[in-house]
């Protein structure tokens, strides 16, 4: 057994000076977005930027309270969590306030707690505790099926608030399952939906429909080998023309208004800088204005007279694209992608199969919300309102971010001891 009091010395403390990094970075440019002149510390408990260091302080003590907790509470627990978050996001159904549009928040006094955030790291848990206590393996049907259904659930009752954003954060869990062995071939396939799907949003679906028709054709008459194939390649055709037909009845029934808006925005499809594009357009101009260095600390036009809308949540990469400019936002994406490529060694070192499973988890998670969260400001992707770990403001976001990262430093502090 390993010795309690020697863990801390165990604990990958370079990934702990880099969520500190970007928790500090996230501060100032909070207080730089939503900056107040008549409260202008940055620590006046009247203001956002006061409430997120008390945010970041108790995030601290709740990293350093997982430490000291026995590593097999995780696992013997994850369904427990698992249980918990699903009771709050049932809960947040009925006595939720609603935030624009979306019913996501119980209010607790003057705090409100957003029960989706908590569902990320519940979720991780259980789907490791699945994996790696049962003899299935991932081809089997049983095995796929059970780990779909653990996803399905909260991204289900996520969708009901409705918060879009969220609920897909769950399908990024797809890249924890395939280092666990699933088919590449799930990849491919899901590569080739999301391109069909955005081909079914640009080209008129009965004009595709003919082009992969015609493709088909002519693949199997010059290929000698695909003629052997006609049949899984014909259930293919049937299969992608009925997800065309999927694609438009959920694009106009299902997806509201505001969300076929900023996909149109995106795909060219709608020239609207004052309106749908709003955004997205003082996102850009916000970014690109801070040129190479950025206008310096608190000296942002874009942010400081509003112009950019939830400049410290959704949108605080602006801030640090105007005020700190290309270099100051190559340093930002620098810290994270050391973060993601440090918890992937810190993934494959694991003995522990349940350690592993879910160090791949919180880096899909991870990856997912700065890869959306930045490609949204800068235009790559629908803006679908997910925060950028560590640096927008919002407690629930910052502590369930940390639950997330400290269980599995956690779980690697004790890595050479039996979970």
């Amino acid at each position: 057994m390993i010795n309690q009091r020697s863990l801390f010395f165990n604990v990958d403390w370079i990934l702990i000076l880099i969520y500190l990094c970007l928790c500090v970075i996230g501060w100032f440019n909070i207080h730089a977005a939503v900056y107040d002149p008549l409260y202008p510390g940055i620590m006046d408990m009247n203001t956002n930027y006061g409430k997120q260091l008390i945010f970041i302080i108790s995030a601290v003590i709740l990293g350093a309270i997982i430490l000291l907790l026995d590593s097999k509470f995780f696992s013997t627990f994850s369904p427990v969590f698992y249980g918990i978050t699903l009771l709050l996001l049932i809960a947040v159904l009925i006595v939720g306030r609603n935030v624009g549009g979306n019913q996501a928040w119980i209010p607790i006094g003057s705090f409100r707690l957003q029960p989706s955030e908590f569902a990320k790291f519940s979720t991780c848990l259980l789907l490791a505790h699945y994996i790696s206590s049962t003899n299935l393996k991932m081809h089997e049907f049983k095995m796929i099926g059970t780990c779909v259904l653990i996803l399905l659930i909260p991204t289900s009752l996520i969708m009901l608030q409705p918060d879009t954003g969220s609920a897909l954060t769950f399908t990024a869990l797809i890249f924890a399952l395939y280092r666990e062995g699933l088919s590449g071939y799930v990849l491919v396939i899901g590569t080739i939906l999301i391109a069909l799907f955005i081909l079914a949003l640009v080209i008129n679906k009965f004009i595709l429909i003919g082009i992969i028709i015609c493709v088909t054709i002519l693949v199997v008459m010059l290929s000698r080998e695909s003629r052997k194939y006609i049949q899984p390649i014909a259930v293919s055709v049937v299969v992608s023309i009925a997800f065309i037909f999927c694609v438009n009845f959920a694009y106009q029934n299902i997806l509201q208004s505001h969300q076929r808006n900023r996909i149109d925005v995106i795909l060219g499809k709608l020239d609207d800088p004052r309106g749908q594009g709003y955004n997205l357009n003082q996102s850009k101009i916000a970014i690109g204005s801070g040129g190479l260095w950025g206008k310096g600390y608190l000296q942002g036009t874009q942010t400081k007279y509003d112009f950019v809308p939830e400049q410290s949540t959704d949108f605080i990469f602006c801030t640090v694209g105007e005020e700190w400019g290309f270099a100051g936002s190559l340093v930002v994406i620098a810290l994270y992608l050391t973060m993601l490529l440090r918890i992937v060694n810190i993934a494959e070192r694991q003995r522990s199969s349940f350690s592993r499973i879910y160090g791949y988890g919180v880096a899909s998670i991870l990856f997912f919300h700065f890869f959306i969260n930045i490609g949204m400001t800068i235009g790559l992707v629908p803006v679908i309102g997910i925060p950028l770990p560590f640096l927008s403001y919002g407690g629930s976001s910052l502590w369930s971010f940390t639950i997330l990262l400290f269980i599995l430093l956690k779980l690697d502090s004790n890595r050479m001891g039996v979970i």
